[in-house]
């Protein structure tokens, strides 16, 4: 535990940086992820027992969501919940239709369906989020968002959050620079570039296991796990040098 803690936001006193996760940190999406895995995991699950005689129980949207694909790239959370299952599939390419019987033709199917909810329902901040944010703005230091999600830039336009970061790393990004997702900490060390501000100024917060895990891997100042799902004990395990359900529980005048 750092010997100074500043009592306003609950991070060290020497921060310069920010770095926010999005999905079930600042915005009420991760639900919306879970159910799209969902969604896609379980219509693939009935069609794969039916070509091999081998029945497949249904996705659980809260264990197999956390364990298998919460924070990771969405290749990357595809392959790991197949091979959770024995299932092998080809790597396939980026532009496969969704639903084609690839690692990519899945993952494009989930992030359709995310999509089409978000597009539907559209997307809630947290709202101590809300208040965190605003005093991290009022303290003056750099802010970013930190997301495997390549639909980033939507989600916080539909949230009422677009331009109140300097810079964000999303899938997009990892893409295009050729990042490896989380746990490996290669986004959220491009975001502290992006900002100009060495790894050990920095915070990181994050609610799924494997973002933790990056921050922990990349010596960041501070790691925040944000818990909402009842996984304290676990996030502290990958890293986490807090645990808080919530960022306003952060603030001294909470």
């Amino acid at each position: 535990m750092p010997a100074s803690i500043r009592s306003d936001l609950g991070i060290p006193e020497q921060s310069r940086a920010c770095l926010f996760d999005l999905d079930g940190v600042l915005t009420q999406t991760a639900v919306v992820h879970a159910a799209a895995w969902k969604e896609m995991f379980d219509g693939f699950l009935r069609e794969w027992g039916e070509r091999t005689g081998q029945p497949q129980a249904p996705f659980d949207p809260v264990a197999d969501y956390d364990t298998y694909v919460d924070g990771k790239p969405r290749a990357d959370g595809t392959r790991s919940f197949l091979e959770s299952r024995g299932i092998e599939l080809p790597a396939g390419s980026p532009d496969d239709p969704p639903g084609k019987l690839t690692i990519a033709g899945l993952g494009n199917l989930k992030n359709q369906i995310v999509v089409r909810r978000i597009e539907q329902d559209g997307v809630k901040p947290y709202p101590g989020s809300l208040r965190y944010l605003d005093a991290v703005i009022a303290a003056g230091l750099h802010k970013a968002v930190v997301s495997s999600s390549a639909n980033t830039a939507s989600v916080l336009e539909s949230a009422g959050l677009a331009g109140r970061f300097d810079t964000i790393v999303d899938g997009v990004v990892a893409a295009q620079q050729h990042l490896a997702g989380k746990p490996a900490p290669d986004t959220y060390l491009a975001a502290a570039r992006a900002l100009g501000v060495p790894a050990d100024a920095a915070v990181v917060y994050e609610d799924a296991l494997a973002g933790v895990a990056a921050g922990r891997a990349g010596h960041f100042g501070y790691v925040v796990g944000v818990d909402r799902v009842g996984q304290a004990d676990a996030l502290r395990a990958s890293g986490a040098d807090v645990v808080v359900s919530d960022l306003a529980d952060l603030m001294a005048d909470r």
